[in-house]
């Protein structure tokens, strides 16, 4: 059963928002954002539960096709965000200004038992690379949301060019592989 479309305003294939007084989520409201993720060129779709881009608490529930999605590295300076992995498996890579690989939190939902809750309080450069067919989480961080504020990496790909970014991911993962082995 797909949720009843008439609650949803779509600002693009990508970005949802619920005009829900209550907002609520369900299992079958999950299994409608993974398809419509699922549609779209980036293959993700967020539903947000407040109301505008000006509100000073966004929360949101995301949902990437995996694992050769591409999330650019990114830093969100004056901004905490924390997550909490409801279906699906991520490796939460952080790194320094110089793009060197500090932190990899392997998380999955609750029963996995793995960490399924993250939060970061201070500007840092991070990334996920998804590790199962889908991710779906709940992203919380404080508005007001200033597309200039994020900061993007001249070390990473923007994503345009998809065998740019394939190869990036594919040197991360290397970088990944060769901090684990050390640990």
């Amino acid at each position: 059963m797909n949720p009843d479309l008439r609650q949803y305003r779509f600002q693009n294939p990508e970005v949802i928002y619920s005009d829900m007084e209550v907002v609520t989520a369900s299992r079958a409201d999950i299994l409608h954002l993974e398809q419509l993720s699922a549609s779209n060129a980036r293959q993700r779709v967020r539903l947000c539960a407040h109301d505008s881009l000006e509100d000073s608490l966004h929360e949101m529930l995301i949902v990437i096709q995996g694992p050769s999605a591409y999330v650019r590295p990114h830093k969100h300076p004056g901004k905490s965000e924390s997550m909490h992995v409801i279906s699906g498996r991520v490796d939460l890579v952080m790194m320094d200004d110089a793009g060197a690989v500090t932190q990899i939190i392997e998380m999955g939902d609750y029963a996995s038992g793995l960490p399924f809750y993250e939060r970061v309080d201070r500007p840092i450069f991070h990334t996920l690379i998804i590790r199962s067919d889908v991710l779906v989480f709940h992203e919380v961080t404080n508005g007001p949301f200033l597309p200039n504020a994020t900061v993007f990496p001249d070390w990473a790909p923007d994503g345009s060019d998809a065998a740019l970014a394939e190869r990036y991911v594919g040197e991360l993962e290397q970088r990944i592989k060769s901090a684990t082995e050390k640990q």
